[in-house]
């Protein structure tokens, strides 16, 4: 979780994917539980999108963030086009996991669920390689300078949060809430 999902701990990206090997149906609800229960104060969650051969794709991401990110009129249309009834994130989130577990490719769309741009989600659905600005954690299609802004600090996150994790920092110190000091003095969270 802190290798892949740092910046999404750190609240500066909407979702983060990872596997996550389990030997029981069991342990891995556990696990489950154990996170959610961790993360909830903070406005995250874990769920599992699929099961492969002992392994789980976990999806950790910010309920809050997701609903924000699709309201995005370029990420509304792709996802209505793809069969996505967007009236609620928890939906969509339903929903990519169906398409998730009715196919052996990942479904484009998932970067709408990561935070990355939808322009560049778009770009990389009609474009594929052409017209293509530069990669990172995405493939860049629209604003270059902002997206590589964005990689440098996913970069710098994730090695602040390795370092501190290796030197025994908790997970939950690690974690940061996404609500603001005036939500939580009127008492909002």
């Amino acid at each position: 979780m802190i290798l892949h999902g740092s910046p999404t701990l750190a609240g500066i990206k909407t979702g983060s994917l990872f596997r996550y090997p389990y030997e029981t149906a069991e342990q891995m609800r556990s696990a489950l539980r154990r996170w959610n229960l961790r993360f909830a104060k903070k406005g995250l969650r874990v769920i599992p999108l699929s099961y492969r051969d002992q392994k789980a794709l976990l999806y950790l991401y910010r309920p809050a963030r997701l609903s924000k990110d699709l309201q995005n009129d370029t990420a509304a249309r792709i996802l209505k086009e793809r069969g996505y009834r967007t009236d609620s994130p928890e939906r969509c989130v339903c929903c990519l996991m169906r398409r998730l577990n009715e196919s052996e490719a990942f479904p484009h769309e998932i970067g709408l669920f990561l935070g990355y741009p939808a322009e560049d989600v778009c770009g990389f659905m009609e474009h594929r390689e052409c017209d293509l600005k530069c990669v990172g954690c995405w493939k860049v299609y629209g604003d270059e300078i902002a997206a590589q802004k964005t990689f440098e600090r996913y970069r710098k996150c994730s090695e602040i949060y390795r370092r501190r994790w290796n030197s025994g920092t908790p997970i939950e110190r690690l974690t940061v809430s996404q609500y603001t000091k005036t939500e939580t003095k009127n008492g909002n969270v």
